[in-house]
């Protein structure tokens, strides 16, 4: 998988469904006035904006490896602290935050309990820590149609579904294996309407993330079939696409 990416080919591909999760996901983790907030692999900063409009660019921090998404964040707002780092090496003294949260990225950390336990090191006593990720397992995400045509042609695709928490109840048990306490569960809904195919479509192309890297490493015929297979799988233009996110939050 590859985000070493712009912030621009990430909003063309995620941030139209990320951007209005964020709200719901703040919501989700209480997140408030007075709180100190972490953002953790924040990405381009669909969730760091959702954040500042509720606490304040100077309560709020970032993080995230890559190096694109990093610039992003601190041209799109130069009061929050943004530095460079992963989920399991966090670059904060200990408890220094309210909540932590990381929206989208578990999934992808290389060792997601070490991140969750990062994540409670640098929250306060009763803060909270929280995460949410696709439901990859069952194909509802933005993602479905085009990993269910995939698998269809190409069997042995390894698509997203086995991924750390991307099944249901796996965050949680994640959670628990972090140390967190008082853990709750929900699924956050989000529905985004596309106007055509190809404003659907296009952003698969970009290569970003693991959809994206495989759609982009195709020969210009198998990009064409797998194109084709996914208009067959959709309906007529302007069509929605429904995805769900497993949401857990839990008490440091």
């Amino acid at each position: 998988m590859s985000f070493a990416v712009g912030a621009d080919a990430y909003d063309r591909f995620m941030g139209r469904y990320s951007i209005p999760l964020a709200a719901r996901f703040a919501d989700f983790a209480g997140v408030g006035s007075g709180h100190r907030a972490l953002d953790v692999g924040c990405g381009p900063g669909a969730l760091t904006t959702q954040l500042v409009s509720r606490v304040g660019a100077e309560s709020v921090s970032a993080v995230d490896p890559s190096p694109p998404f990093v610039a992003a964040v601190r041209e799109r707002h130069p009061g929050v602290d943004v530095r460079r780092a992963s989920a399991e090496e966090l670059p904060f003294a200990d408890r220094v935050f309210d909540v932590a949260l990381a929206q989208l990225v578990v999934h992808f950390m290389s060792d997601p309990v070490a991140g969750l336990r990062e994540m409670a090191r640098v929250t306060r006593t009763d803060g909270v820590v929280a995460a949410c990720v696709w439901d990859l397992a069952g194909d509802h995400t933005p993602l479905g149609v085009l990993w269910r045509a995939a698998r269809e042609l190409d069997p042995g695709v390894s698509d997203e579904s086995q991924l750390p928490g991307t099944r249901e109840g796996h965050l949680a048990q994640l959670f628990a294996e972090a140390g967190l306490r008082d853990i709750e569960s929900s699924t956050l809904a989000v529905t985004v309407e596309h106007p055509s195919f190809e404003e659907w479509w296009e952003p698969f192309t970009l290569g970003v993330g693991p959809a994206g890297g495989y759609t982009a490493g195709l020969d210009p015929s198998g990009q064409a079939r797998l194109r084709e297979r996914c208009r067959e799988l959709l309906p007529a233009a302007p069509f929605s696409i429904a995805a769900r996110a497993w949401a857990v939050r839990g008490i440091v």
